[in-house]
């Protein structure tokens, strides 16, 4: 992804200061405009995060890792207006009074929401628009009182932070995978895509798990699943699941796989966690999945296991079953995630 908005608006002699830190929050491959040898950009997601230090910039994984105080700061917002707000808040306090923050979004993220919140509160530039979407700035220093991030609370014990899959509630697909466990598990269970624990907690319920791996790729919802799961049998992986190989193959695999990259359906997420929970299995290992009903995902299970059943449902989801993952499957190379 390239920021056209981005690098028209800082290409102004002013547009950033000439020495000093920079901090981009939410970026991904493509960022341009961006001096970097003095930018430390925060990307929570692990696949761009790999992608930008790949490509040679400073990426943390959340602000926390962000020490220090800089000159300037840009905010790619995301979708969630309670995570934008406090990513907001959180980089502006980060920048030396009167250093430019930088705010990027499109539309359908919320940008014009944004502008009109930040006009109500400190004067802002004249925005810029351009590729269905707007970039502005303001002076750090401005009172946001209110705009830090409150823990929201889904279920019982449970934490999560806005801006993480399912935020706000138990996401109905993975409730209803969740019934269909039998009562007991194999010793050895792997959840893909684990969001912020609550699937993983039903798992560590059933007799017979002896370690429950939660794979993740979203840096938030993994530290929420850190405070959410205090059982000693979980080990947490921040790590692509499509990408991710144990040391030591699976007995089982569960999951709800994404299937949205941004705002488009995309049923090739489902594919490669489908086809990466082959590669994780033993022989007789088994899957438990639940998709959406409209999502082809039969095909791909007949290509990568034995047997394949739909287990149950709703008007909504499929419960998918699979077993014995074909040998090709399990003797893929295992690239690093």
């Amino acid at each position: 992804m390239a920021y056209p908005r981005l690098a028209l608006a800082l290409s102004g002699a002013d547009a950033l200061p000439g020495e000093g830190r920079i901090l981009a929050v939410g970026a991904v491959a493509g960022l341009s405009g961006l001096p970097e040898e003095r930018t430390v950009v925060v990307q929570g997601f692990r696949p761009e995060h790999d992608a930008l230090a790949a490509a040679g910039w400073t990426v943390v994984p959340d602000l926390a890792g962000a020490t220090g105080d800089f000159a300037a700061a840009v905010v790619l917002l995301p979708r969630s207006r309670g995570a934008a707000r406090d990513a907001v808040a959180e980089a502006a306090a980060r920048v030396r009074p009167g250093g430019p923050v930088w705010i990027d979004g499109q539309k359908t993220d919320g940008i014009d929401t944004m502008l009109k919140d930040l006009r109500a509160r400190t004067a802002v530039s004249a925005p810029l628009a351009k590729a269905h979407g707007k970039i502005f700035r303001f002076a750090a220093g401005a009172e946001l009182p209110g705009w830090r991030a409150s823990d929201l609370h889904p279920a019982p014990g449970f934490v999560t932070r806005p801006g993480v899959f399912s935020a706000e509630k138990v996401d109905p697909g993975s409730a209803l995978l969740a019934a269909a466990l039998p009562a007991r598990l194999p010793a050895r269970v792997a959840d893909l895509g684990a969001g912020w624990g609550w699937l993983a907690a039903q798992v560590l319920g059933r007799d017979g798990v002896g370690e429950l791996h939660l794979v993740e790729a979203d840096h938030a919802s993994l530290a929420c699943a850190r405070l959410n799961l205090t059982d000693p049998r979980v080990r947490f992986h921040w790590a692509d699941a499509a990408r991710f190989r144990p040391e030591a193959p699976f007995d089982a695999v569960v999951m709800n796989p994404p299937f949205h990259s941004g705002r488009a359906a995309d049923p090739a997420l489902g594919a490669a966690f489908i086809a990466a929970a082959a590669g994780m299995l033993g022989p007789a290992g088994r899957l438990w999945m639940v998709a959406n009903r409209h999502l082809p995902y039969e095909a791909v299970l007949a290509r990568h296991f034995r047997e394949v059943t739909e287990a149950g449902g709703d008007g909504a989801f499929k419960l998918l079953l699979a077993a014995r993952p074909v040998p090709a499957a399990r003797t893929a190379p295992r690239p690093r995630g």
